[in-house]
C-alpha cells in the first residue's frame, strides 16, 4: 500500500464550523457566549504563542475569551485562590491552566482545583479517571484531533 499523506486542515476546518454553528445558536437561543479563561504564569515562549493562538481561536469561534497572564513569581497560593475566583464566576464556562507553569509551582495540585467541569483539558482526576474507564468523558484536545485524523 503507497504512503497517503494525511491533512488535519480540512477536518479542523470542518470542526471549526460545527462549534462556530453551535455557539451562534447558544448565543441565539440563551442570549450569551461561553467563556474560555486561560490562565498562564511565567515567561515559556512557547507557552506564550500557545496561549494566544487559543485566545484568537475561541474568539474567531465566537467565544468570550480572558487571558490572565501573572508574572513568574505568583505563589501557589494565589494562583489556587484565582482557579477558585474562576470556578466561582458562573459566566465562565472553561478553564485552561497552560503548562508548564513555574517550577515552585505544584501543577497536579493546581489542575485538581479547576471545577472538573470547566476543565477543558481534561486532566482534572475526575475526567482523566472517567475517559481511563471508558466513561462519557473530555477527550484531550491532541489525542482527539489524531484520532479524528485517522478516521
Amino acid at each position: 500500500m503507497p504512503a497517503r499523506i494525511l491533512s488535519g486542515k480540512p477536518i479542523a476546518d470542518a470542526i471549526k464550523a460545527e462549534v462556530a454553528a453551535a455557539v451562534a445558536d447558544i448565543r441565539e437561543v440563551h442570549g450569551f457566549s461561553p467563556c474560555l479563561a486561560v490562565v498562564r504564569a511565567g515567561d515559556d515562549p512557547a507557552s506564550a504563542i500557545y496561549v494566544g493562538s487559543k485566545v484568537r481561536a475561541s474568539e474567531e469561534l465566537g467565544f468570550v475569551s480572558e487571558h490572565h497572564h501573572f508574572e513568574a513569581d505568583i505563589s501557589q497560593e494565589k494562583i489556587v485562590e484565582f482557579v477558585e475566583e474562576l470556578n466561582a464566576r458562573n459566566d465562565v464556562d472553561g478553564i485552561l491552566v497552560q503548562l508548564p507553569l513555574p517550577k515552585h509551582i505544584d501543577e497536579r495540585e493546581i489542575l485538581e482545583q479547576i471545577d472538573s467541569e470547566k476543565d477543558v483539558d481534561g486532566f482534572h482526576p475526575v475526567n482523566a479517571g472517567r475517559l481511563m474507564q471508558g466513561y462519557d468523558a473530555l477527550v484531550p484536545c491532541t489525542p482527539a484531533g489524531v484520532i479524528e485524523v485517522l478516521k
